[in-house]
């Protein structure tokens, strides 16, 4: 099965076809197929954190809450067989149940070395906020979930907490990073303001913020406005957009947003924004019938093809779901699809 059909410049990573068929075999059985994952030499690098990254980031916001631990384990097991190597979780998922899933999935794989492993913190109501106590015992406690020794990429949630300076989280990621329990740092819920400021104390010699989430698609795209976006690019940031799929409308299966009892303002607002998205979904019908890939791949192409966007961070309820994502990783699509999508979603 061929997820990257749409793509060429990665036919050179397709997987070796076994020519022969074992004694016994059926000769109409399937031919094996032999070597690694189309997608195990798709790489980029991951801003100035030092790990190189499949574009595409699985998260881990579903597993322990709508996802069993078997149907989990299935989703990131097919994750790793299409290439990818980048796992998102939070301490706050599932109250840390998603941590102890893909702990165990780890575990169970052996593949603790092959996966970056990132974190967002700050946000689990033992250990609220980004104060130097609850940051330290947060870590340990994801740690203690994951069955790991070290956070390779720790998102440092802004939005939990709005009282503790920014340099006291700083000094305490300090000591998480010497002592080898984080790697690199990333940011989610900061202004650009915030950022600012980091980078100054990164030069007194602070760790550097390298990753930023920041909620985008196509769909809502306010958050990642003018300012964020120039100090982004400005200190070299890796963009890991969350809600890339819009909590799933993007996908195409549910074709209307916002539904029950509203004001009648609220009811207008509605109204706008179910006739603004169901023009994005024709949209990504029009561009996905074009190259032959579903709704969902078109939505993750599209914020690929964005500058600063290095992998987006999606979620999957089954294994299929990720593989209608990862077709994404292979479009290309053209400055006219880009327009129209983007015009639609206006």
């Amino acid at each position: 099965m061929a997820f990257f059909g749409v793509d060429s410049t990665l036919s050179s990573s397709s997987p070796q076809i076994a020519t022969e068929v074992s004694p016994g075999v059926h000769p109409s059985a399937p031919i094996p197929v032999q070597g690694p994952a189309v997608g195990q030499n798709v790489r980029s690098p991951l801003g100035e954190s030092g790990f190189d990254v499949f574009p595409l980031i699985l998260g881990g916001a579903e597993f322990g809450w709508n996802v069993d631990l078997e149907s989990s384990h299935d989703i990131l097991d097919t994750y790793v067989e299409l290439g990818g190597n980048v796992v998102h979780t939070s301490d706050s998922f599932a109250a840390g149940r998603s941590e102890h899933i893909i702990g165990q999935w780890l575990h169970s794989r052996g593949l603790r070395d092959d996966v970056v492993l990132a974190v967002r913190v700050g946000g689990h109501p033992d250990n609220p906020g980004l104060g130097p106590v609850n940051l330290i015992r947060s870590v340990e406690a994801s740690l203690t979930r994951l069955r790991t020794d070290r956070i390779d990429v720790l998102y440092l949630d802004a939005s939990t907490d709005s009282s503790t300076a920014l340099e006291d989280t700083l000094a305490t990621a300090e000591w998480l990073v010497e002592t080898g329990k984080v790697r690199a740092l990333g940011a989610i819920g900061y202004t650009a303001a915030q950022l600012v400021e980091a980078r100054i104390f990164s030069s007194a010699g602070f760790p550097r913020i390298t990753v930023l989430d920041v909620p985008f698609n196509v769909l809502r795209r306010h958050e990642f406005d003018a300012d964020l976006r120039l100090v982004a690019g400005a200190q070299s940031m890796a963009v890991t957009p969350s809600h890339a799929l819009e909590h799933g409308f993007l996908a195409g299966r549910q074709r209307t947003r916002i539904r029950g009892a509203l004001s009648v303002r609220g009811a207008q607002l509605a109204a706008n924004l179910n006739r603004r998205g169901s023009r994005t979904l024709r949209a990504l019908d029009a561009v996905g019938s074009e190259l032959g890939v579903p709704d969902a791949a078109v939505a993750v192409a599209w914020l690929l093809a964005q500058k600063l966007v290095t992998a987006p961070i999606v979620n999957a309820y089954a294994p299929q779901h990720v593989e209608e994502l990862v077709q994404g990783v292979g479009v290309r699509l053209s400055r006219v699809q880009l327009s129209d999508i983007a015009r639609a979603s206006e």
